[in-house]
């Protein structure tokens, strides 16, 4: 294990939204999701601008503060991948919360620990809220893509603790 481990994120990714046109009428998007020397990736939803991904992607976090950036591509078979839009995931809010998890225990299900609103900060296309959903805290985000004539994504993150791991305590946020 890692000696600067935290925990972990997971990130679902859910959908796409209205997103560019790179093949003619229509594209081959996936994401590629980096942060730090982490580069993870969905698979490729053909001839889709509203694809459903569905997809678990877990990231080990050393730094809350590195940045976590999502690129939407069009997957071309002759030519180099086409840019389709980029988006950054600010886990700050959400690690804000995590920091009252021991107080929380007692909370309904699905209630709202925080709202986040869209910014110049942040890539928020609308607001966000830090929920309470079946013991743990999740943050459903719907991100407005930077760099790109139109298109969202919408994913959600978690954290999950790893025994042994240094954990949120000490993080400044």
């Amino acid at each position: 294990m890692e000696k600067n481990l935290l925990g972990l994120l997971r990130l679902r990714i859910k959908r796409g939204i209205n997103l560019a046109v790179r093949d003619y009428v229509t594209s081959d998007p996936y994401i590629i999701v980096t942060m730090g020397c982490h580069r993870l990736k969905t698979r490729v939803i053909n001839k889709n601008l509203n694809p459903e991904w569905n997809e678990e992607l877990t990231l080990s976090m050393t730094d809350i503060n590195e940045p976590i950036l999502l690129n939407v591509y069009d997957k071309d078979h002759i030519t180099h991948d086409d840019t389709m839009g980029d988006a950054v995931v600010d886990i700050k809010p959400y690690v804000e919360c995590l920091k009252l998890a021991a107080e929380l225990e007692k909370l309904p299900d699905g209630c709202a620990l925080k709202k986040v609103q869209p910014s110049r900060n942040n890539c928020l296309a609308t607001e966000s809220c830090c929920t309470w959903h079946e013991g743990k805290i999740i943050q459903d985000m719907r991100l407005k893509l930077r760099n790109v004539e139109c298109g969202e994504v919408v994913v959600q993150i978690e954290w999950i603790d790893v025994p042994g791991s240094k954990g949120l305590a000490n993080v400044q946020v």
